[in-house]
């Protein structure tokens, strides 16, 4: 039995995972797995791509013509056709197959490569053509459109990417946990990148440069390039480089102690791509990762649109690979399938149900888009042990400031309660929706179940926080923004998770499916949130939490919701 079971994970989790698994058969057995259970084709397509590259130094040079395919796997099927540039062998190929294994996998391979070598026909039946560059306002000269006038979106191709670099964002005076777990999971990415495209010895020679260059022409690796920006930001800087930057870079105001707009983004944007630092000798980042906060999500979609990127909001996911495009618009012709490299693969939770679209930021031709950019929900990625030792680079950003940056002085405000952190707790109750009927004793007894664990608080559904219910005094200071859990809240991972009156939004979801047992009460047996809960216990909250926390209290909670519950 392999370690990683494909069948518990999505694709974009188990992307990263395989890329530890260094024994054929144990890919093997994971192939197997996936067939007899999700048989999910994008899922064996990555599995194979794994097989490939653990078998190709093994794999002698087959003559293709000649091969027996039954006795190959689809793995060694596409090892093979990988190599083979003839459409008639390629054919016949096709052909066997079709009348012997007739492996569905193993044809879409074969069809892949005689596609990408011949290309395919147009809607008019021609061959496609190479796509050539018009600019808008000559191909469309009589365009009465915005887009026709965007004359200042930098029409960038073949420049020079490096570095990932991450934006810190600190609140009085102290990193947020995002921000640790962002350098965190950079530190990660960028180990791996760097093992992975390693510089080869032409570009370590001086060798010509592009988009897709691995590292600088001495060879050295890409790096971590943190960024934080505000009043005494200087004492964060050891902070930032002990979770796992290369270089900090920093720019002090006490007019920036409060976030701004404008000063913020025109900053950030001067210090990767306008300043004149030695070691930044190229055009952009090749990625640029910021918090899902409040700030954080204005400041990463102001950033992207200044460089002339794009942005994928509200990840959970990130990891870097390969990625096979066979799109006209980003290959530019017709028929054509292409390698593009280095691709950040950006997850994040679909609003149409419970998946996750995974976001690709692919440059085309005339056009590049960098840095590919993505913001992160916090308690996405766990925060890394501090290594106290780690050194880094520490740079001063100056930049002239014009005052007209600051015409809004905020003159008085006020100062908001440090919140609620849910994550570390070993149980979250949390409450949705099915409150309604009566708000304040829903709270009343979802915080009875809480004082009855030995280690547990409570959690809101976004239903709760944006609803107009009506609560009393004394629990009024349970509902707020800082305990909704979910997309736009907090990630929390316990070892118990009990949901009433929660429907099971992806959007909620994405917050505490990670939980290590999800325990769900709702009156409706088709709620979406019984496909991913451990135990549902369809029934009325009102009835049901008081029973289990009575249960709880008498040592019984296991019994009693084993009684009462549909095990899933």
């Amino acid at each position: 039995m392999p370690e990683i079971d494909p069948t518990d994970h999505d694709i974009a989790e188990l992307g990263p995972k395989i890329k530890d698994v260094e024994d054929p058969e144990e890919v093997e057995e994971m192939l197997a797995l996936e067939a007899e259970g999700e048989d999910r084709a994008p899922v064996k397509t990555l599995l194979e791509d794994r097989l490939e590259k653990l078998t190709a130094e093994d794999e002698g040079e087959a003559d293709p013509s000649e091969a027996t395919l039954s006795e190959m796997t689809v793995a060694d099927v596409a090892n093979l056709v990988r190599g083979v540039d003839d459409v008639d062998v390629l054919e016949d190929l096709l052909e066997r197959e079709t009348e012997g294994e007739d492996r569905k996998t193993a044809k879409e391979r074969i069809e892949s490569r005689i596609e990408a070598i011949e290309g395919s026909e147009d809607e008019e039946g021609e061959e496609g053509e190479k796509v050539e560059y018009v600019p808008p306002e000559e191909k469309h000269p009589d365009l009465d459109h915005p887009t026709n006038e965007k004359q200042w979106v930098e029409g960038t191709s073949g420049e020079t990417y490096r570095d990932m670099w991450v934006y810190c964002e600190t609140q009085q005076g102290e990193l947020i946990d995002v921000s640790r777990e962002m350098l965190g999971k950079a530190r990660q990415l960028m180990d791996d990148y760097n093992s992975e495209y390693g510089v080869s010895a032409s570009e370590a020679s001086g060798g010509s440069e592009d988009s897709s260059s691995g590292g600088d022409e001495d060879g050295n690796p890409e790096e971590v390039i943190a960024v934080v920006i505000g009043d005494e930001v200087s004492d964060l800087t050891d902070e930032i480089v002990s979770y796992g930057a290369d270089r900090v870079v920093y720019h002090e105001d006490e007019r920036l102690a409060r976030f701004r707009h404008t000063p913020y983004t025109e900053i950030f944007c001067h210090m990767c791509r306008d300043s004149d630092f030695g070691w930044r000798d190229y055009h952009e980042p090749r990625y640029t990762v910021f918090p899902a906060t409040n700030n954080g999500r204005d400041l990463s979609a102001l950033v992207q649109g200044e460089l002339d990127s794009g942005l994928a909001s509200d990840c959970s996911g990130l990891y870097i690979e390969s990625a096979m495009i066979s799109n006209p618009a980003k290959t530019g012709k017709p028929g054509d399938s292409e390698e593009f490299e280095r691709v950040l693969h950006m997850k994040r939770p679909d609003f149409s149900g419970f998946e996750y679209s995974t976001i690709l930021c692919i440059d085309k031709p005339f056009r590049d888009f960098h840095p590919q950019g993505a913001s992160v929900i916090p308690g996405s990625f766990e925060i890394p042990e501090a290594d106290p030792e780690r050194r880094g680079e520490v740079v001063e950003h100056d930049m002239d400031l014009p005052d007209e940056w600051f015409q809004v002085e905020v003159t008085e405000y006020d100062q908001l309660d440090e919140g609620v952190d849910l994550t570390g707790h070993d149980v979250i109750v949390a409450l949705g929706r099915g409150i309604g009927d009566a708000p304040t004793e829903g709270i009343e007894l979802g915080l009875d179940m809480v004082d009855a664990f030995e280690d547990a608080d409570l959690g809101l559904s976004r239903g709760v926080i944006t609803s107009s219910y009506g609560f009393e005094g004394h629990v009024e200071q349970y509902v707020g923004e800082d305990r909704q859990i979910g997309e736009s809240g907090q990630v929390v991972e316990p070892d118990v998770y009990v949901a009433a009156g929660i429907s099971g939004a992806i959007q909620h979801k994405v917050g505490m499916d990670e939980s290590d047992t999800i325990v769900a009460i709702n009156t409706d047996p088709d709620a979406d949130i019984r496909e991913f809960s451990d135990y549902f216990v369809e029934g009325d909250l009102f009835e049901v939490l008081p029973q289990l926390t009575e249960a709880l209290e008498r040592g019984e909670f296991a019994a009693a919701l084993q009684e009462v519950s549909d095990d899933d």
